[in-house]
């Protein structure tokens, strides 16, 4: 990650005239949207529905998303139960009744307005009212709603997702989606008790997490050769200045991952991936839960979890989310502390129209950071071998975070299958850190090395905007789909400087370390002067159009575009208060084009194709202190994608092709710098299989193996901390009968060589393991076990490499009510 020495204040009102001109385009395609096919207005309640056999829920979730209508369903009511095809035009209520059709279901409308079902057999009690009948507080419960993004994994107790919106912003299923889509739902999650982005990322088939530290954000997201820069929360883009690595998962119902280059809803960034981000959202019904947790190195956590109706009508819901947890680590003198408050509303101002509001704030502090690794060689190139306790970072380091958002969505549904959203959301990020690098050369006596420290202080604020406007159409005797929109944001970043790296620290008496085998961590703290400061504004605006054409019978085609408008301004004043400004702006547009051809009902084939456009990070500058020229190329991607078992597992087979320029390579020639040099032709090739779903009921199953090579225009391989295969499992069962309550799980990770600067770490395999027994409707009980056979390896591989995190285990206790 690059060091940031500059932060900036955000100012709010800059943004104002924006946010109107993009609220009265919002308004004024309202009515276009409401008009569109007038013809069939008369039929407005009607959609067209296209939906092959395959599982009751995932059916159901078509439904929703495809007439804007709510349902509140039982996880277990549907599960294991099939639809069968349900094509033609019908009201949602039509619709769901065929899918219905021999399930021994019935379908029935609640309090709220929302539609659920119900065993047929299930009589009502005296006084008790059909959607009370039809709410058992027994089970859990999945919210779908045509307004959310994709489908809501929570409650659903599976591994796959009815469909995402994280590639084109259309709401697919994974089949109909022409890229590498991998939906890390809350049921996996849980199961693999995956608590930060780290973890979640560390589980996913064709993704590298490297970390050459820890609790210093450190932490790097790599995928197909390429580090992962593009983030979004509910489907807008977000800066990866504000931290994403560590966020709290407690809020998420689940993680979206596409592959490849996302330009057609990022615009910028690396060839490598998009990470979306899905907030849980209110549930139809009252919902509870209250968890614990203990485990390795003095870990401790409590987390509540409330969800259900504000109202008797049902027209106004709520949730809060809070989550705190501490731990130690394997290393010395490290504590982390971590806290998080979560809450949103959704208010129904009319059966059309969905007013949510929501915030979140996060506090992490961490003690005594590590920022670099440790040596791995001594000077005659003999392996140091450490112990993996062994710690270089002192008492008196640390690094807080305070991360806070709030945002506001109006999403309205037209006539026709026509919606629109308008979104507004503001982050901040406000952070201080002293870190400290270990300087110098080991020796065999365990002296040598010094303390480089350094501080960083500032508070990072981001504006977004959203807005857009999709629906269905029809073209020569066939229904397509339209979706285009305005995204505009402005981040400010301003802060103090403090002089770089203490080279004169690091040369006295006071940052020496005698002995790195007995370090206590109690050297004399430095002294940080501020010596300037730095001003950052960062603007991206961008508009996009793209349509979905049903050319014939099962083959689709996706064509879109983004123009963007990216802006950065940097001023920097020294110690004097002389300021140098610093400007770079860019125009571009990126083309998409996609298509998906079903094979047949269960195999579908795939390509896409999209610009590389990436401008280069402030401090990534050659030897002449110049910023390099943005990263520019293309990403190709042909495939195949299966759906198996009447729905219920999916598989995909991937490759990419990536050919880029202005790859920035650091020259290691230039110590201690950020100093690069812009590689010519480089490119990425690579192959990615991978099936997620139900092998059988109650066994689930996340599989995926990833093979990648970059190299530069001579043919020689770039990023050897990467590994060129990799493979992820993970399974879990829930056993039948009398061990009804039991539930088993095993995992492995495994990848190639990796290593650099003379330090190779060979290829290596961590298991994991997972037990839960559900005692009541009530109470369950969870183990997981991480690194099962304790093994020693560096999670990164070079001259300071760090050591991955030994054998270790977190037992948690759930009460739901």
């Amino acid at each position: 990650m690059q060091e940031r020495s500059s932060r900036h204040a955000c100012v709010a009102h800059a943004l104002r005239p924006t946010v109107l001109a993009a609220a009265a385009c919002f308004m004024a395609l309202a009515p276009v949207a409401a008009r569109a096919q007038a013809g069939v207005a008369e039929s407005s309640a009607l959609h067209h529905y296209d939906i092959p056999a395959q599982p009751l829920g995932a059916t159901l979730t078509r439904i929703a998303e495809e007439s804007g209508e709510r349902f509140s369903l039982d996880a277990q009511t549907v599960r294991g139960i099939d639809a069968p095809a349900v094509r033609g035009r019908y009201s949602a209520e039509q619709a769901a009744q065929q899918a219905l059709a021999g399930s021994g279901l019935r379908l029935m409308r609640t309090g709220s307005g929302a539609w659920t079902v119900q065993r047929a057999g299930l009589q009502q009690g005296p006084g008790e009212s059909e959607a009370a009948a039809a709410s058992p507080a027994t089970l859990p419960t999945i919210t779908i709603s045509g307004k959310a993004p994709g489908s809501t994994s929570e409650g659903s107790g599976a591994y796959t997702t009815g469909s995402s919106s994280s590639s084109t912003r259309l709401n697919l299923s994974a089949q109909e989606t022409p890229q590498s889509l991998t939906v890390v739902t809350r049921q996996r999650l849980d199961d693999q008790r995956s608590n930060s982005l780290s973890d979640v990322l560390d589980t996913v088939s064709g993704i590298t997490v490297t970390r050459d530290g820890l609790g210093a954000e450190s932490d790097g997201f790599w995928s197909r050769g390429f580090e992962i820069q593009n983030y979004e929360i509910d489907g807008v883009p977000t800066a990866s200045l504000l931290n994403h690595y560590a966020e709290n998962m407690a809020m998420y119902d689940r993680v979206e991952i596409v592959r490849g280059a996302t330009g057609l809803i990022s615009g910028l960034g690396n060839p490598s991936a998009t990470i979306n981000l899905i907030r849980k959202r209110p549930t139809a019904r009252p919902e509870a839960s209250v968890s614990a947790e203990a485990g390795s190195w003095n870990r401790a956590g409590f987390g509540v979890d409330a969800s259900g109706e504000l109202g008797e009508a049902g027209a106004l819901r709520g949730r809060i989310v809070a989550d705190y947890r501490r731990q130690d680590a394997w290393i010395d003198r490290y504590e982390q502390r971590t806290g998080l408050l979560y809450g949103i509303v959704e208010a129904d101002l009319d059966a059309d129209t969905l007013l949510t509001l929501g915030f979140s704030h996060q506090r992490i502090d961490v003690d005594s950071p590590m920022r670099s690794g440790l040596p791995a060689l001594y000077p005659d190139g003999g392996a140091t071998r450490l112990p993996r306790s062994t710690s270089a970072s002192p008492s008196w380091s640390y690094n807080d975070h305070e991360q806070s958002t709030a945002f506001v969505s109006l999403e309205r549904q037209f006539a026709n299958g026509w919606n629109g959203k308008l979104e507004y959301g503001f982050s901040r990020d406000s952070y201080d850190s002293v870190y400290t690098y270990l300087n110098g050369t080991l020796e065999r006596d365990g002296s040598g090395t010094s303390l480089l420290p350094t501080r960083f202080k500032g508070k990072p604020r981001q504006h977004n905007l959203d807005a857009y406007l999709t629906g269905p159409f029809s073209l020569f005797g066939r229904r397509h789909e339209l979706i285009g929109g305005l995204t505009l944001s402005r981040l400010n970043d301003d802060g103090p400087s403090y002089g770089g790296w203490q080279y004169d620290y690091a040369s006295s008496a006071a940052g020496s370390i005698p002995d790195l085998f007995s370090y206590d961590g109690e050297n004399a703290p430095p002294t940080f002067s501020v010596s300037g400061s730095t001003r950052n504004k960062t603007t991206n605006h961008a508009a996009y159009l793209t349509g979905r054409f049903d050319l014939a019978q099962g083959l689709k085609l996706i064509v879109g575009g983004r123009a963007i408008r990216w802006s950065r301004d940097i001023v920097s004043v020294d110690a004097a208060g002389v300021e140098t400004p610093d400007r770079d702006d860019r125009k571009v547009f990126v083309p998409y084009v996609g298509t998906v051809y079903d094979l047949t009902p269960q195999w579908a084939a795939y390509a896409s194709v999209t610009k590389i456009f990436n401008p280069q990070s402030y401090g990534v500058r050659d030897e002449n202190n110049d910023t390099l020229d943005p990263m520019e190329g293309r990403g190709v991607e042909v495939g195949l994608k299966g759906r198996h078992l009447d729905g219920r597992l999916e598989s995909s087979l991937a490759l990419f092709d990536l050919q880029q320029d202005n790859l920035a390579v650091w020259q290691a020639e230039y110590p201690g710098s950020n100093v690069y040099k812009a590689e010519q032709n480089t490119s990425s090739k690579g192959v990615e299989a991978q099936a997620n779903g139900e092998l059988a009921p109650g066994w689930q199953l996340a599989a995926g193996y990833a093979y990648t090579l970059t190299e530069d225009a001579d043919g020689h391989r770039i990023n050897t901390v990467l590994p060129k295969h990799s493979v992820r499992v993970f399974s879990s069962y829930r056993l039948p009968g009398a061990y009804a309550g039991l539930t088993l799980g095993a995992g492995v990770n495994w990848q190639s060589k990796v290593g650099s600067a003379g330090v190779e770490q060979g290829s290596y395999a961590l298991f994991s393991l997972l037990a839960r027994y559900e005692f009541d409707r009530h109470w369950s009980a969870a183990l997981n076990v991480h690194n099962l056979l304790d093994r020693r390896y560096y999670s990164y591989a070079g001259y300071y490499s760090f050591y991955g995190a030994p054998r270790n285990a977190v037992a948690s206790l759930k009460y739901t009510f």
